[in-house]
């Protein structure tokens, strides 16, 4: 495959690790705001999903046995994966953490063009499955910088979190038990670099514009809608703010709006 989105991938990654490779023991128990969550915890599901998106691409008979737990345990797959990471010393979370990605970087870049992997959604192309975990990494990187205090500089690599909330709006509407538009939307986001990233038709009816990164934060559910700037043009375009995500599964809970403390 094409190697851009995998160098994204790999800048994205080493970027959280400098922020937690310095913490001490005790500051990897600090709850972020993911309820229940710690940074432990944080980094232990990104290291487990690495995993397991391995062996989607290396183990698709090892895979498909994992999607028949994962069917089975539902309300409780995802969490116990992270929990279980989490009792892990922290070096050694951090080493499992490394080797995987890694280990994924190396796989996906080894593939043919046109190859599809199964997941726990539908299937996924080599450039999807990287860009799937360049968004969770994003977005799990917000929570971990949240609860240190600190403010990450977005990047370009952020177009790739939007493209997936565009191309995901039929989906959020779906999980919300809500029909989709009939017709697409024109999208409108200022980039981190002052240029203009646009989705969707010019001369579309309805539209969203506003700063990339307040899209991106929205659709990955690290922010509350009150606390970005985004504007919608159009009834459906704003019924798709309240629900938009780019990510698959359940909503999950939304995060309380900041009452003026947002960073």
């Amino acid at each position: 495959m094409g190697t851009p989105v995998l160098e994204d991938l790999t800048a994205e990654t080493a970027g959280l690790d400098e922020l937690v490779a310095g913490l001490e023991p005790a500051a990897w128990r600090q709850p972020t705001p993911a309820k229940g969550w710690t940074i432990a915890h944080q980094i232990a599901h990104l290291a487990w999903t690495d995993r397991r998106a391995v062996m989607a691409v290396l183990d698709p008979e090892g895979f498909a046995r994992e999607t028949e737990i994962a069917a089975a345990r539902f309300d409780t797959y995802v969490d116990q994966g992270a929990r279980r990471g989490a009792e892990l010393p922290p070096g050694e979370l951090l080493t499992r953490w490394r080797d995987g990605r890694a280990r994924l970087r190396d796989a996906l870049a080894a593939q043919p063009q046109g190859v599809r992997f199964a997941w726990y959604g539908p299937p996924m192309s080599t450039a999807s499955m990287a860009t799937g975990r360049l968004m969770e990494t994003w977005a799990h990187g917000e929570d971990v910088a949240d609860t240190l205090g600190v403010r990450r500089e977005p990047t370009a690599r952020l177009w790739h979190v939007a493209r997936i909330g565009v191309r995901a709006r039929d989906f959020a509407f779906s999980v919300h038990g809500r029909p989709a538009p009939a017709e697409e939307f024109r999208v409108e986001l200022t980039a981190p670099d002052g240029s203009l990233w646009t989705f969707g038709p010019q001369d579309a009816a309805q539209r969203v514009t506003g700063p990339a990164v307040d899209f991106c934060l929205l659709a990955v559910r690290r922010r509350h809608r009150d606390d970005v700037g985004l504007r919608a043009e159009g009834k459906d375009a704003d019924a798709w703010l309240s629900v938009v995500q780019a990510f698959a599964g359940p909503p999950g809970e939304s995060r309380p709006p900041s009452r003026g403390t947002a960073r």
